[in-house]
């Protein structure tokens, strides 16, 4: 009984059940994707799986960066583990499908999969103690034996089938599948003692805990943002130049004429003026529209019934119990019941319902037509920024790669310095994929030029998936970074990547500059073929997602030169020097 009460008093001390609950949430949906990732079907031409939900942990758990106390510990430790495994499944999924394109029927096959099931299940644990409320549920909840020792045994099994299986293609996938199974076992088992509060953060490892960014990093990371946005070329800055201009010129047209409730012309100018053309001429017309609706209905309202004070108090009820239930669905709709509920509200105060009704009617009008007017004379075309987009994702893989296969001096890779990179690649491309999705809406978007921006955007998640398998690999071992062969074939692919993403921002490079991939990766397979220190399984997945590498930017740079030579990239790219300022 004391050791119960003890063990509960200790996890509740190690656990607070109120503090941090949206970093819980946002670690508790991650370990949730993971899972989801362990039993789907992976699709090297989609983007990463978790890339969204890692990144919101991420942000979520940024502002622990300065907490030293073991819950802040605890969870950044989770949030290591989390990305480690998220390498791991990714690696184990690729060397699954390769398995069963060789052999289904392969033994290995199965293993793995009963594998990647177990492990699911066990994230899923993990995720439920993240948003179990009560420590007495996390300790009766947390039975980490039984999955663990289950996990323990496929392991084993493939083990055993290594080693009675003679050398071949197959066999050596099977291995490398082994030592990923077991890295991925050993973060398991850290994760789920760190949910179920079984082990302090003083029992873990420096290698074990996220990378905490000192005051340095984080001065660095606030600088290079305000310099990439303090600049006439960033979409951020025009728009707030754009927004400002028109809120002032908004605020002394309403001091200059004669109209009532003039704030009513700059609020709506703040409201409807969005940093994308679709976004803001569709609010601006909604707006507008759903506000001289609400004020036509309002008008009719008290023109035809004239309600007393206990009807209005009832349609107040009604038009918040709309604008909560209906609003967020439809601008308009929120529109038309926003402007009734300020009448409504105006009038029960004695305020006359005419003089709102004119008053927020003419300013809204006023203030949506500034809007778009100033919109269409200075407006930020998605067309304009695409291919610089493309460019950055280029640049943010390039250093993601480079960091992965650079030359390891010492025990382990710079966790710091690879998380970096591994984020900077997830933003960049999250950025790219919301331009495609905004330049989609814009008028004049040809689908011939959405199907060739998907054709490159599909490219680079193939080959981001053959540099996150090439992480996984390499930073469980990272000797194997040491090899010439390999450096070599990496510093040609950043060329490649360097070269393109120059094209894509208007430079001319001769195609005589760009390295030869593909022979590079046969010099790399051939050299490593030849190196009798080489351990065959993990080498033959290093040339494997080589291989994928060279295919991927080759695509890439075929895709993106054909793009370069067609009229409208031309057009874009001579237009938007001179005219910087308006595009």
């Amino acid at each position: 009984m004391a050791g119960g009460l003890l063990q509960t008093g200790l996890s509740v001390a190690l656990w607070p059940v109120h503090r941090y609950d949206p970093e819980r949430r946002a670690l508790a949906n991650l370990y949730q994707q993971l899972a989801n990732l362990a039993v789907a079907e992976l699709n090297a031409y989609s983007a990463p799986p978790a890339s969204a939900h890692s990144e919101q942990a991420q942000d979520a758990l940024m502002g622990l960066a300065r907490d030293a106390g073991p819950e802040s510990l605890r969870y950044q430790a989770l949030l290591n583990q989390a990305e480690r495994m998220r390498l791991s499944l990714l690696m184990l999924s690729r060397l699954r499908n390769r398995m069963e394109k060789t052999n289904r029927d392969y033994a290995a096959v199965a293993i793995l999969t009963r594998h990647l099931d177990i492990a699911a299940g066990i994230l899923r644990t993990i995720s439920g103690l993240l948003v179990t409320t009560s420590a007495d549920e996390q300790h009766q909840s947390h039975e980490p034996d039984k999955p663990i020792e289950q996990l323990e045994q496929a392991t084993n099994r493939m083990r055993a089938l290594v080693a009675s299986t003679s050398p071949s293609f197959i066999a050596a996938v099977a291995k490398d599948a082994l030592f990923q199974m077991g890295a991925l076992g050993g973060q398991l088992r850290v994760a789920l003692d760190l949910a179920g509060n079984q082990i302090t953060t003083d029992g873990l490892s420096i290698s074990e805990l996220a990378p905490r960014p000192d005051w340095r990093d984080r001065l660095s990371a606030t600088s290079e943002m305000l310099r990439s946005n303090l600049t006439l070329q960033s979409a951020i800055f025009r728009h707030a130049l754009r927004l400002a201009t028109l809120v002032a010129v908004g605020d002394l047209l309403g001091r200059i004429v004669s109209w009532r409730r003039t704030y009513w012309l700059p609020m709506t100018i703040a409201l409807v003026l969005k940093p994308e053309f679709t976004v803001t001429f569709t609010r601006g017309l909604l707006r507008v529209a759903g506000t001289i609706i609400g004020l036509l209905l309002t008008t009719a309202l008290f023109h035809l019934f004239d309600p007393g004070v206990a009807v209005q108090i009832v349609l107040i009820f009604i038009f918040v119990f709309l604008l909560r239930w209906i609003g967020p669905a439809n601008y308009g709709i929120f529109g038309i019941v926003v402007s009734g509920l300020i009448v409504l509200l105006l009038a029960i105060n004695h305020v006359s319902p005419k003089d709102v009704i004119w008053a927020r009617g003419i300013n809204t009008a006023a203030g949506g037509a500034l809007a778009l007017i100033a919109y269409w004379l200075w407006p930020t075309w998605e067309r304009t920024r695409i291919s610089d987009r493309i460019a950055q994702v280029l640049d943010a893989y390039r250093g993601y790669l480079q960091e992965v296969t650079q030359a390891r001096d010492h025990a382990s890779p710079s966790t710091t310095a690879l998380e970096k990179y591994r984020r900077s690649a997830r933003t960049s491309r999250a950025n790219l994929e919301a331009s495609i999705d905004r330049l989609s809406s814009e008028p004049g978007t040809s689908r011939e030029r959405m199907n060739r921006l998907t054709a490159v955007l599909a490219s680079s998640h193939r080959f981001i998936h053959a540099v996150m398998a090439l992480d996984a690999i390499l930073s469980r071992d990272t000797s194997l970074a040491n090899s010439a062969p390999l450096r070599e074939f990496s510093t040609s692919v950043e060329k490649a990547l360097t070269l393109l993403a120059a094209i894509l921002r208007g430079d001319r490079v001769p195609p005589k500059n760009f390295p030869d991939l593909r022979e590079q990766h046969r010099l790399m397979v051939q050299a490593r073929g030849s190196s009798s220190k080489t351990s065959a399984a993990r080498f033959d997945s290093i040339n494997i997602e080589a291989d994928r590498i060279t295919n991927s930017v080759n695509t890439m740079a075929e895709q993106i030169m054909e793009w370069t030579r067609s009229p409208e990239f031309a057009a874009i790219h001579t237009a938007s020097k001179p005219m910087a300022l308006i595009s």
